[in-house]
């Protein structure tokens, strides 16, 4: 189920391409990372999360690749982008193979049930 979204028919054209074009570059930074990588961290410093979702992969052995943007006091503008386009409301965004499975507790609940498996 996916959560509803404003239609398009009812957003000025104005509007849509704003949308489009928000952020693109850290956008196709996040996709290109999904691309090339099996596991992808997308967060921000000073969150307690991201790091305990970083660490808990680093203690499973397992290669990821970490994208940071910014802190609480900065950057917050290219993490909306990326909130509106993953859909997910906080920090981290963890992708497996392609696939946002959620932030700390959700990467954990997988390592531990072997869906992530080391390197």
């Amino acid at each position: 189920m996916s959560r509803p979204l404003l239609k398009q028919e009812n957003q000025t054209a104005d509007v849509q391409n704003f949308i489009a074009g928000y952020h693109r570059q850290t956008i196709e930074e996040v996709t290109a990372a999904i691309a090339a990588n099996r596991i992808v961290v997308v967060g921000m410093a000073q969150n307690p999360f991201v790091k305990k979702a970083r660490a808990a992969l680093n203690a499973a052995n397992t290669d990821f690749r970490y994208l940071e943007y910014g802190s609480y006091l900065s950057l917050w503008k290219p993490r909306l982008a990326i909130k509106m386009w993953s859909g997910w409301p906080t920090f981290p965004q963890v992708f497996v193979d392609g696939v946002l499975i959620g932030g700390y507790k959700e990467t954990v609940a997988a390592l531990q049930a072997g869906t992530i498996s080391p390197k």
